[in-house]
């Protein structure tokens, strides 16, 4: 959809070099948008105490995506420590840089995973967050100082909850699933029943791109999907289809194909796949007359070719 440019100020992007952060620089300059990099140097810089008006300073809009993801040693004592130092910590440091520069918005990219690790029915927007571990708790942490920064200035705060998004160069534990389903070996993943929503990079992107301008998407919390949910074994086939691959595909039950993964050092993979994590995107089709505009098939098949010729290069 269209969006009438309210300012023609600069949109600095955190992460950009990322997997999402690469695809949205590339979207908004292709069409002529200002895009401003924001290197982990300069943040650094803006942390220790510098005026940000030289790296703010003509901003319009900020889209903060840098994050952190995982910890080496997951077990440590201080893993919420390093979670929240540059999850919470630093997005609020940014915030209030950005605020006092004049920057209008700030749109964070938070996770679905603040909602729960987990869902027995489609997440809502107005559903209680229930954080189950340190990297959503940090998450959601940022959301709530990010409320408090736009109330003390007046900048304009969105925030958006994606669930796994994928999409060409994702990495982690998508990559890991690609990998899989590019053997055509037999999988014991026929009986596994959960459902989870997913959205294409390109969706994301459009999404966030709406975001910058949208006049309700302001003290909002977005949450966003393909529109369409799926199963592991259905995702499988999905993928393997996209790369021409067969999919041989058996039953076994879960506990027992856990147990395997938990074997290799997969049992927090699995869980992540297996278990059912919907979300029910309505409220922001709704709030911002927004629809997906590749389809999850489109989107899985497209990724899946990617990994494919990627392989083969």
């Amino acid at each position: 959809m269209a969006i009438k440019k309210e300012s023609e100020g600069a949109v600095l992007v955190t992460g950009a070099t990322g997997f999402v952060g690469a695809h949205l620089v590339s979207t908004l300059m292709a069409t002529d948008v200002d895009v401003r990099p924001l290197a982990r140097s300069d943040f650094d810089r803006i942390a220790a105490g510098e005026s940000g008006k030289t790296l703010l300073g003509g901003c319009d809009t900020v889209v903060h995506l840098a994050a952190r993801a995982h910890v080496l040693d997951e077990t440590s004592p201080a893993l919420l420590d390093v979670y929240r130092k540059t999850n919470r910590d630093a997005t609020l440091i940014l915030a209030r840089a950005a605020a006092a520069v004049g920057v209008r918005r700030f749109v964070f990219v938070s996770s679905i995973r603040v909602n729960g690790s987990s869902s027995s029915r489609p997440f809502r927007s107005e559903d209680p967050p229930h954080p189950e571990e340190p990297y959503a708790l940090s998450k959601y942490e940022a959301e709530l100082g990010l409320w408090r920064v736009a109330e003390e200035t007046g900048l304009e705060v969105v925030v958006v909850r994606p669930p796994l998004v994928y999409g060409p160069g994702v990495k982690a534990n998508f990559r890991r699933l690609l990998g899989l389903a590019a053997t055509g070996l037999p999988l014991p993943f026929a009986s596994i029943e959960g459902r989870r929503s997913l959205i294409s990079v390109h969706n994301l992107v459009d999404v966030l791109r709406i975001c910058l301008q949208h006049s309700n998407a302001p003290g909002r919390t977005l949450l966003v999907s393909d529109g369409k949910d799926i199963s592991l074994p259905s995702l499988i086939r999905e993928l393997a289809a996209g790369m021409d691959r067969p999919s041989r595909l058996f039953p076994m039950p879960a506990g027992l194909v856990r147990a395997l993964a938990a074997l290799v050092g997969r049992a927090e993979t699995f869980d992540k796949l297996a278990a059912s994590l919907q979300v029910d995107p309505t409220d922001t089709f709704s709030a911002l007359g927004w629809r997906p505009p590749i389809s999850l098939t489109d989107g899985l098949r497209e990724t899946a070719r990617w990994y494919a010729e990627s392989c083969n290069a």
